[in-house]
């Protein structure tokens, strides 16, 4: 078997459409970010929410990142912020606060399918985001420098014609960014499928699974869930609980970790790129999807005590 052939080449086809179909999402609303920051929209709004998003410890501006990535995938807010003058601290706030909170039609449906409640990993989702954004401005350091990509100053924005030029700079090294990101991703994907290697490592990470208050039988989905993310493996989901290797109770549990922390190869390469140490990103939402999935199983053992209080037989009279 060739590599180049059967590996990479593939890959660089199905990434040379998944990053054309992202592009034609992406590009518009960063062309639009543009233009609503020349004209100082922008800067108008800030004004409104600037109190509110004080406590997050980020700019009023920054909203319609956040906002964006509420209803988009990562990319649609990531060429936003590369629109955008931002701190490493802001950045930091914003990359938790997106990986957390993104996608959230699309995935929470894909989740709803497999038996959990479409408002509650939704509104789960928005206010971890939230909770984390507000504890992240009170522990990172107040200076953390500047991110590494190149920012552009609103003074260097002085015509139309300067706004369409940086938007096709920033347009061409998104690309660049992505295509590289997703065509690692699927050779990375494919080499595991090649030697049966995800079935291997989940069962090599049955201990880290017991840490997080996961069951076993959950351990392939959580690694795809982790590799390529909540969309297939949502799909690989509902596969398994039709062939009864995984239950419903399992897989809600697994739901609530995965809603806050998946596809971290990918999520976490994307910010990485821009200098966002991966130690912040990576840590806190293992901590916080650890948190989640602990009170999660501690609330439905209190919710048990209080339907069935009693044990063994029932009290004679």
């Amino acid at each position: 078997m060739s590599f180049f052939k059967d590996i990479v080449l593939p890959s660089i086809k199905k990434s040379g459409n998944t990053t054309l179909w992202l592009l034609k999402i992406i590009l518009p609303i960063s062309l639009l970010v543009r233009f609503l920051d020349y004209f100082g929209i922008l800067a108008f709004v800030a004004q409104f929410l600037d109190p509110v998003f004080l406590h997050l410890g980020l700019p009023g501006s920054t909203a319609i990142i956040f906002i964006t990535s509420i209803f988009l995938p990562l990319y649609a807010p990531l060429a936003i912020i590369m629109s955008m003058t931002v701190t490493l601290r802001e950045l930091t706030i914003l990359a938790l606060m997106c990986q957390i909170a993104h996608s959230l039609p699309v995935e929470s449906a894909i989740q709803a399918k497999t038996g959990t409640s479409f408002w509650s990993m939704f509104s789960l989702r928005v206010v971890v985001s939230i909770l984390v954004g507000i504890s992240l401005n009170h522990i990172l350091p107040a200076d953390m420098g500047m991110p590494l990509f190149v920012k552009i100053d609103a003074e260097a924005m002085t015509s139309i014609a300067d706004v369409l030029l940086l938007w096709l700079k920033g347009s061409f090294q998104m690309s660049l960014l992505i295509f590289t990101i997703i065509t690692s991703l699927n050779v990375l994907y494919k080499l595991l499928e090649q030697h049966n290697l995800t079935t291997k490592l989940s069962k090599a990470i049955e201990p880290l699974l017991r840490f997080f208050g996961l069951p076993a039988s959950t351990g392939f989905l959580w690694l795809i869930g982790y590799i390529v993310g909540l969309a297939y493996g949502g799909a690989l989901m509902i596969d398994q609980m039709s062939e009864g290797k995984v239950s419903r109770k399992d897989a809600e549990l697994l739901n609530y970790h995965l809603a806050v922390s998946h596809s971290v190869i990918e999520d976490n390469l994307l910010f990485v790129a821009l200098g966002v140490s991966i130690w912040w990103i990576l840590g806190v939402r293992l901590l916080v999807a650890w948190i989640v999935v602990w009170l999660r199983r501690f609330l439905l053992k209190m919710k048990q005590k209080v339907h069935f209080p009693y044990r063994g037989e029932d009290v004679k009279q």
